[in-house]
Formats: C-alpha cells, structure tokens, sequence
C-alpha cells in the first residue's frame, strides 16, 4: 500500500470528484460526498491527518493507489 500524503480537505474533495463522487451537502466544515450507494464525509480542513484520510478512503471504499492515481489527474 503507498504512503498516504498530507493533504487539505479540499485537495481531496477534488481528487474524490474526479473520481465520480458527487457533493451532496455540506453542514459547517464537514462535506458529504456519495457515488452510487457509497459515501463518505470529508472535513473541510486546512490538513487532514493520514489516518482521517485512510478512514475516509475505507468509508468511501477507494483504495490508496486509485486515490494517488486520482490526485495525479
């Protein structure tokens, strides 16, 4: 599995949407984002910790590798 970088919400926001994920809502700092019957909640903060992310990567059911493959585009 590759390292996961620091990243803000917003860069992973638009990594997820570019991978099909679509902004439902967004209720103070906390996006939520669905693709198909899938979803996830992204916090909208200026970092997000690694371990938030790979959370937020298993809830969203995307792996690391198509995630890294995803910010690249």
């Amino acid at each position: 599995m590759p390292s996961l970088p620091h990243l803000s919400g917003a860069e992973i926001i638009r990594a997820l949407e570019r991978m099909g994920f679509v902004r439902l809502r967004q209720r103070g700092s906390h996006v939520v984002l669905r693709r198909g019957a899938t979803g996830c909640v992204v916090p909208d903060h200026r970092e997000v910790k690694v371990g938030t992310l790979s959370g937020i990567l298993k809830q969203a059911g995307v792996s690391a590798a198509d995630f890294i493959a995803g910010l690249k585009n």
